[in-house]
């Protein structure tokens, strides 16, 4: 082995300890909530300093955050909106994508020119809820849904994904009588895993975080999805919906901020248990994606 100089050796200790320090700077935020939301109210308010750890264990506030009964109407209407959403979007996406990457395909490149137009131009925000509105989606879930059931760009590099399998395979699968579902579902998808993994990732977060969609769009408290219930919960000067038993206003104001800090927690979390099983494919899946060799 090459016996590393004393430069080379110098410069690596301090690429560690610069990604450190990000890395560090990244996390903590995350970990001052959490920590915060498990300590304390009164404790956590007259704390001043790092938190490395919760204040006088407490989980109050999960505890009065998971008594709303809102947030388990949010929680139901986002799965179904996940669930929903990201199997319409990866049916949609894989089999555009597919269409796309043949070459016998007539007028592909006008139609690749109106997709990528749409990627700079739109209608805009008005025109675009009077299209839902003609259309009866407002205050349904599929409001939720259809409005953006394929994102150009991710058709785009499932497309490009499908375009590095060889063209071999699929000669080959001709051959012995495979017609476009067989290869489609035997032989492209399965040998573009990775992409379709990552695919699965993008448009599962867009549908969990997405809230902009149903202000527009959902008047039924019923239909609210999670972060439309806690973007209420965050914006209350005071916990008015929730049943505290605190009269002080201090005390009032404390518990207050701390629901903020469970309210973060309860709708990041369960999202980020979905990174550990699909990392692996994540900078595979979109490298696959976006370079065509």
């Amino acid at each position: 082995m090459k016996k590393r100089s004393i430069s080379e050796a110098l410069f690596d200790i301090m690429n560690y300890m610069f990604l450190g320090v990000l890395c560090f700077s990244m996390l903590y935020p995350m970990i001052y909530v959490i920590f915060a939301s498990l300590s304390d109210p009164i404790k956590i308010m007259a704390y001043r300093g790092p938190l490395l750890k919760p204040i006088d264990f407490s989980l109050k506030a999960y505890k009065l955050l998971l008594d709303y009964p809102m947030i388990w109407i949010g929680y139901r209407n986002t799965i179904i909106y996940v669930v929903l959403g990201t199997t319409i979007n990866m049916l949609l996406t894989t089999i555009g994508g597919y269409v796309l990457s043949r070459k016998n395909l007539k007028l592909k490149n006008p139609i690749m020119f109106f997709i990528v137009f749409t990627m700079y131009f739109s209608g805009g925000m008005i025109p675009t809820y009077v299209v839902i509105e003609s259309l009866g989606l407002v205050d349904t879930i599929w409001a939720m849904i259809l409005p953006g059931a394929v994102s150009t760009m991710n058709l785009i590099i499932m497309r490009t994904g499908f375009q590095t399998v060889p063209e071999s395979l699929e000669e080959s699968a001709r051959i012995d009588g495979a017609n476009d579902w067989v290869i489609l579902f035997k032989i492209m998808i399965p040998l573009t895993m990775p992409t379709i993994a990552v695919m699965i990732l993008f448009y599962a977060v867009g549908h969990w975080n997405s809230f902009f969609n149903a202000i527009l769009y959902l008047r039924k408290r019923e239909l609210y999805p999670l972060q439309l219930v806690l973007r209420e919960i965050l914006i209350m000067s005071d916990t008015m919906y929730m049943q505290t038993g605190v009269s002080d206003a201090e005390d009032r104001l404390a518990l207050t901020r701390l629901i903020k800090y469970a309210a973060i927690v309860v709708s990041t979390v369960p999202i980020l248990c979905l990174y550990p099983f699909l990392q692996k494919y994540f900078v595979k899946g979109v490298l696959i994606g976006a370079i065509k060799e």
